[in-house]
């Protein structure tokens, strides 16, 4: 819980964000979680009434601060996508949960926030296509489960193909990665495959999960990326939207380390993004 607040610090900190630049999000109504999750589902969560075999599902403890931060964190999400679409590009110090399903949660995650937002979205008519850039080290197996079918959101997921989950689902692109993989094989196997996408779905709206688990020092990632090796990714990923004149809207993913070095890592997209605003004038 105290990552989130350590990242804030951060970024005001290091001159990356200013006070004016930091919105603050209002909790996700049920209206906008029922675009995805089943009232069942939602309910026993915010009442503490999951059983326990759900909640080790999860691997959190439903406490109150927990759901608290849980229905604050979708809420961010769909506010993020709709400065993206306002501005060109907005980061989400939170988000990124996507092993939640419909029906349940999995793997330290409970709602589904891209997806909650790319229904929001659709539904109020202010996209009419997406496209989800999943560069977690873990794949996006809920998220491609809930668009299966759905042409309106294109998923497409890179990870480490022997890390969790162990049963995938069907991303439209997946792209499975050999453990160790290092900077530069990383950034060649995504860096003509992500333009190629773009050029090919065409989306009013990006949503990119820059999760830092791929780092060579994070405790569930293996894969090898430096601190540099993200944040080249990071560049690549918003220049490639940006200079398509496509909106992207960020969110930070998982990453598993001490709190001090997985802060810094998360800071690396919102360095990036700052770069990249300035190079396409936004």
């Amino acid at each position: 819980m105290a990552k989130f607040r350590l990242l804030h610090q951060l970024l005001l900190d290091q001159s990356l964000a200013s006070e004016a630049q930091i919105h603050r999000p209002l909790p996700a109504p049920r209206r906008w979680l029922e675009l995805v999750h089943e009232p069942r589902y939602h309910e026993a969560f915010a009442r503490g009434e999951l059983t326990d075999a759900e909640q080790r599902r999860i691997g959190l403890p439903a406490t109150t601060p927990l759901v608290q931060r849980t229905w604050l964190a979708v809420g961010g999400t769909v506010l993020t996508a709709r400065l993206a679409l306002q501005h060109g590009l907005a980061c989400h110090l939170a988000g990124g949960t996507h092993h939640a399903y419909p029906d349940h949660g999995s793997g330290f995650c409970i709602f589904n926030d891209c997806a909650v937002a790319a229904r929001v979205l659709l539904a109020e008519g202010l996209v009419h296509q997406l496209m989800v850039i999943d560069l977690d080290v873990h794949q996006g197996d809920a998220t491609a489960a809930i668009f299966a079918g759905d042409p309106r959101v294109f998923t497409f997921s890179a990870h480490c193909q022997s890390n969790f989950p162990l049963r995938k689902q069907c991303s439209d692109v997946d792209l499975p990665l050999d453990d160790g993989l290092g900077d530069d094989d990383y950034l060649l196997a995504i860096g003509d495959l992500i333009p190629e996408l773009l050029d090919r779905v065409q989306p009013d709206l990006v949503l990119y999960n820059a999760g830092v688990d791929p780092h060579h020092g994070d405790r569930l990632g293996r894969l090898n990326l430096t601190s540099s090796g993200l944040l080249n990714r990071d560049r690549l990923v918003l220049d490639a939207c940006l200079r398509r004149s496509i909106p992207v809207a960020t969110v930070i993913g998982g990453g598993y380390d001490e709190l001090i070095p997985l802060v810094h890592r998360h800071a690396l997209v919102f360095r990036a993004a700052k770069e990249q605003a300035r190079l396409h004038a936004l």
